[in-house]
């Protein structure tokens, strides 16, 4: 628990805000709009549209492979040309040793996102509800790892690595070192 603890708080202090090289991340605004009703300002989610959003391609981008080598210690080798389909986007981060698809699905309402969240913690099983990742996230049976934001979640798959990926690195390790990346980059539209 402390080498996870530690590690997240590697991945999102000492990179900086992705890939700009230094300071932290700033806590980034959700999915934008804000709209006034009576008195009050409400804030309103942007739901998936027929394009990926900034946030879901940012996932591919070359400052957040940038940051999840750092943060790893290990380059990957390619990282496959993103797809899109279903509301999903997805892409393959290709090490020596295999490979970790990082995808987001995106989802048009609150309801339609906590359902297919739940659906993945039922499909996979959980072991360890983490914080600071999100609205939600949670180490998966299989040592993926789930985060929710708004109306999309993140999926870090780390089946296709081994167990032990680095002498210091485990699957759960990585998972959490690169979910930290993502969501402390997260652009939120």
């Amino acid at each position: 628990m402390r080498r996870a603890t530690s590690l997240v708080a590697l991945a999102v202090f000492v990179l900086g805000a992705c890939g700009s090289g230094g300071g932290s991340p700033k806590a980034q605004p959700a999915p934008s709009s804000t709209t006034t009703v009576g008195q009050s300002s409400v804030h309103l989610y942007i739901p998936a549209g027929p394009n990926p959003s900034k946030s879901a391609k940012m996932i591919c981008q070359p400052a957040a492979r940038a940051d999840i080598a750092s943060v790893l210690g290990v380059q990957e080798t390619t990282v496959t040309t993103p797809t899109w389909l279903d509301h999903l986007y997805s892409c393959a981060y290709v090490y020596p040793q295999g490979k970790v698809v990082l995808s987001v699905k995106e989802l048009i309402n609150a309801t339609t996102t906590s359902n297919y969240f739940d659906a993945v913690l039922h499909e996979y099983g959980v072991t360890q509800r983490l914080t600071g990742y999100g609205q939600a996230a949670w180490l998966l049976r299989n040592d993926d790892l789930v985060v929710r934001k708004n109306y999309k979640v993140l999926l870090v798959d780390v089946q296709g690595i081994p167990a032990h990926f680095t002498a210091t690195l485990n699957r759960a390790d990585v998972a959490r070192s690169i979910a930290a990346v993502i969501m402390g980059c997260w652009t939120g539209d």
